[in-house]
């Protein structure tokens, strides 16, 4: 086998497996529900990873399911701790049942009397150009959203921000 035969062989393999990603995202985002929630960020920009939002997502708290494991709801505030979430789309929204730890997602859990929104502990990363604007400081006086996919296990995955204000979402345009 020639050296050129080789090569051609690794790059169709190198392309079927880039191919293949791509796909399963796509079947992804068409199979999986897809939700708006609410966001906040930093911009960190590493020249390993390239320019990138990391997004903290907040998350509606629902009770404990069958076999789920148990949130503390205190009434007074406590000192903020993490505990474990399976993720689910509830009315358009992003929603945690509590599960026992180790299991899910990790959730912040800063409570206040009757608060029953909660942040995802690890960011989930949205890919923007490198000369793009950060997006995140140009709300205009809205909130800033993101809509995600919620697979069964593991993080939501962003699709696109927006800016809501009142009950419509203006998606952005990053360029």
């Amino acid at each position: 086998m020639s050296k050129l035969t080789k090569g051609l062989i690794l790059a169709g393999v190198q392309l079927a497996i880039v191919a293949s990603l791509g796909a399963k995202l796509a079947i992804d985002r068409a199979r999986l529900p897809r939700v708006w929630a609410k966001v906040r960020s930093y911009d960190p920009d590493l020249p390993i990873r390239g320019r990138y939002l990391a997004l903290q997502l907040a998350v509606q708290m629902q009770p404990a399911g069958e076999g789920g494991g148990k949130m503390p709801r205190p009434t007074t505030k406590v000192p903020c701790g993490s505990a474990s979430g399976n993720l689910l789309a509830i009315n358009g929204q992003l929603a945690a049942t509590p599960a026992e730890y180790g299991h899910g997602v990790l959730l912040t859990t800063c409570f206040a009397p009757n608060v029953t929104e909660v942040w995802l502990m690890q960011p989930v990363l949205y890919f923007i150009p490198e000369h793009a604007e950060n997006s995140m400081k140009t709300g205009g006086g809205g909130e800033m959203w993101a809509d995600v996919t919620v697979p069964k296990k593991g993080p939501p995955r962003p699709i696109r921000l927006a800016v809501k204000k009142g009950n419509s979402f203006t998606p952005l345009e990053i360029r």
